[in-house]
């Protein structure tokens, strides 16, 4: 089985480095993450410069640009064969909720998806960091469930992983996506120079976060596990439009 490695961290976070140890006996693994922190890159292509693939004295290969640039070049240009699975991770701090929109570990995941790559993002649902092993763990749970039953059509799987010790997880739960209220506002300062700046204030506190969502789960032990979709179509306004724009009709 050949299994393709990302992150958003960059090619020195050590979720990515538990990542490649808790796979390396599954088969043949391949490492192609950012040269640095690309933490809220989402799914965005670098079109505007050309990248630089370089490889670390971990045998890990790292692009001087995004997670999605990562993926793609790997998938298209790098590697020699396609990959049976993309996982990219472990993502230090949870992305569940309105996170998927923006982040990176899930962007990663996301290209290997459209490129016809079954793929999957695992975040450690906490800053502090402490058990990625855990989560390393169920990372490699996952690709030997794949790889023992493959799904049947191609799948993009969010999971988040609580950081605590994997003899305390509860179980797994199938969830969906919850929704966070609103950023909290910019924080603006002023640099040396004398330079007015800001920086984009913290992510919101859980709203939709009832039972059955990734929120709920995670909080109360259990691993969360929410496959994804790309279809943006808001299929329930296209009538509501058509007769915005028409409306004799």
């Amino acid at each position: 089985m050949r299994i393709l490695l990302s992150n958003d961290d960059g090619y020195f976070a050590p979720g990515l480095a538990q990542l490649a140890a808790s796979l390396a006996d599954l088969g043949d693994v391949s490492v192609v993450a950012p040269e640095r922190n690309r933490s809220g890159a989402s799914n965005s292509l670098t079109l505007d410069r050309p990248l630089y693939l370089r490889q670390a004295a971990n045998g890990f290969m790292y692009v001087s640009g995004t997670p999605t640039d990562c993926v793609h070049l790997a998938v298209t240009g790098v590697l020699d064969h396609q990959p049976d699975m993309v996982v990219s991770g472990i993502n230090l701090g949870a992305n569940m909720g309105d996170d998927t929109i923006y982040s990176g570990t899930v962007a990663a995941a996301t290209e290997g998806y459209l490129l016809g790559v079954p793929s999957i993002a695992v975040s450690l649902a906490s800053f502090e960091g402490r058990h990625f092993a855990t989560a390393g763990r169920v990372a490699r749970e996952l690709v030997q469930r794949f790889s023992a039953t493959p799904f049947p059509e191609p799948i993009l799987l969010n999971v988040n992983v609580p950081d605590i010790p994997y003899a305390d997880l509860r179980g797994i739960k199938i969830t969906r996506l919850g929704r966070r209220h609103k950023a909290e506002p910019a924080v603006k300062s002023v640099s040396p120079r004398g330079e007015t700046m800001y920086w984009i204030g913290a992510a919101g506190p859980a709203a939709d976060a009832g039972e059955g969502t990734d929120f709920h789960a995670v909080e109360n032990g259990w691993v969360s596990i929410t496959p994804l979709q790309i279809d943006l179509t808001h299929a329930a306004q296209v009538s509501d439009v058509r007769r915005w724009f028409n409306p004799e009709q």
